[in-house]
This record gives C-alpha cells, sequence and structure tokens, in this order.
C-alpha cells in the first residue's frame, strides 16, 4: 500500500525554475485547501494529495504532462513516484512553495 512513498527515477525541475513556465503548463498544487489559499503558483490548481492519489482519472490525463507542487517536496515526490508508477507523465517541483523566492519576496502568486 506504501510503495507510493519510494523514489524511483522521477523527473524534477525547482521550484525557481518554473516562471518562465507559468501559464504555459499544468501546475497541480497538491497541498491542503487551508496551505494553498496563503497563496500559489500562477496558474496552479488545488487538488490536495489524498485527493489525487485516491482517484487520479478523475483529474489527469495520461496524455497531458502535470508539474506536481508542494510545501516542501515531500509530498510532490511522493505522488509523482506514485502517479508515475501509474502511467502518468508528472514533473516533481523540487523545494516546494516554501523554497520559491517570489513567493517570499513578493506577493507574485496567484
Amino acid at each position: 500500500m506504501f510503495e507510493f512513498f519510494y523514489r524511483n527515477n522521477e523527473k524534477v525541475t525547482h521550484v525557481n525554475d518554473m516562471d518562465g513556465l507559468l501559464g504555459k503548463v499544468n501546475v497541480i498544487d497538491i497541498r491542503e485547501p487551508y496551505e494553498f489559499e496563503t497563496g500559489s503558483l500562477e496558474s496552479a490548481v488545488n487538488i490536495p494529495m489524498g485527493s489525487l492519489v485516491s482517484d487520479p482519472e478523475k483529474f489527469l490525463e495520461k496524455e497531458k504532462t502535470y508539474y506536481i507542487l508542494c510545501q516542501s517536496g515531500a509530498r510532490s515526490s511522493q505522488t509523482v513516484n506514485y502517479l508515475s508508477q501509474k502511467g502518468y507523465n508528472v514533473i516533481d517541483v523540487v523545494g516546494g512553495m516554501g523554497s520559491y523566492h517570489s513567493f517570499r519576496q513578493t506577493s507574485f502568486f496567484r
């Protein structure tokens, strides 16, 4: 049941490399709604981790690529590993919102 907690050879990008991609890629913030309400990357959609991993076909299409974001990178890594094993094209946004330079320095978020 907990096989998604183990890291595999997942695709990654750092949160501070996302600025040029915003509005051009599908970003999913898997934090809880109360975390998401404090701010997220521009154009990110909030789908909490529990909802996404329990019913990915409800939210994702296997033909599309999704960038998965959380607060620190731990939840996104677990989620990307799990979804990759299920055949989804997902990229882990490492560092999370806690490392996002614009989030800490300005109000550049949704």
